[in-house]
């Protein structure tokens, strides 16, 4: 029975100090925007479900850590406020992955960002079609802000009622270095265009980190070795 009422205590006890914690850091708190909110948020949970179900720790532990660990977190906040130098280091810092409509190779692997990945965070802005986009950042909280490029702005359904059917879908041709032939086998891009269009450019297949045809047939291409201006 005196287990029982006291993790009940505990537990009320354990919701206080994080509705407390919440207050204090604010909102962004909940969105764990920064590396160290994000860090805070697991061990601030995990010190108050312990302290709600471990009996076997004593009370005094527990308040203690959460003490610590909120003036700490706290601190940190003040200093990457007033001191911008040291904010990449505490908070993190944006990563651009497409500049001037080119695919930054070196930085998604540094950020661990797949292909792939970044094809899904587009979709999820409604853009299927890589060509369209000038500039792509991933945030600190981990979200994909898109810059499209001036002639792809403002698109309305009406603007893709008029495309033929077959052109809605990007078809990939290229990827990593290798041609997909199972792309150029089901549409109307066989490997004699393929390689006619990169004859034109003066590329060849092992240049290229990323190759697709458009909705509006168009061919974009993306080489290991960036070009930025």
């Amino acid at each position: 029975m005196l287990d029982s009422v006291g993790i009940i205590f505990r537990t009320f006890t354990a919701f206080i100090l994080l509705w407390i914690f919440i207050q204090i850091l604010g909102k962004q708190t909940i969105a764990q925007r920064t590396y160290h909110l994000y860090i805070a948020s697991i061990t601030m949970g995990t010190i108050a479900g312990n302290l709600a179900f471990n009996i076997k720790v004593k009370f005094l532990y527990f308040i203690i850590a959460f003490i610590i660990m909120g003036t700490i977190v706290f601190m940190l906040n003040l200093v990457a406020v007033r001191k911008p130098r040291f904010q990449k280091w505490i908070a993190g810092e944006p990563a651009t992955l497409i500049q001037e409509g080119q695919i930054l190779e070196e930085s998604m692997e540094r950020m661990g960002y797949s292909l792939d990945s970044l094809k899904q965070a587009l979709r999820g802005k409604d853009i299927f079609n890589i060509n369209e986009v000038e500039c792509a950042i991933l945030e600190i909280n981990g979200s994909l802000s898109v810059l499209k490029k001036p002639q792809y702005q403002n698109t309305t359904k009406q603007d893709l009622s008029i495309l033929p059917a077959a052109e809605r879908v990007p078809v990939e041709l290229i990827h990593d270095g290798k041609i997909i032939y199972e792309n150029l086998t089901q549409h109307t891009y066989d490997e004699e265009w393929l390689m006619a269009e990169l004859k034109k450019r003066n590329l060849s297949v092992c240049d290229i980190s990323y190759a697709v045809v458009g909705t509006k047939g168009n061919l974009y291409i993306d080489l290991f070795r960036d070009q930025l201006n």
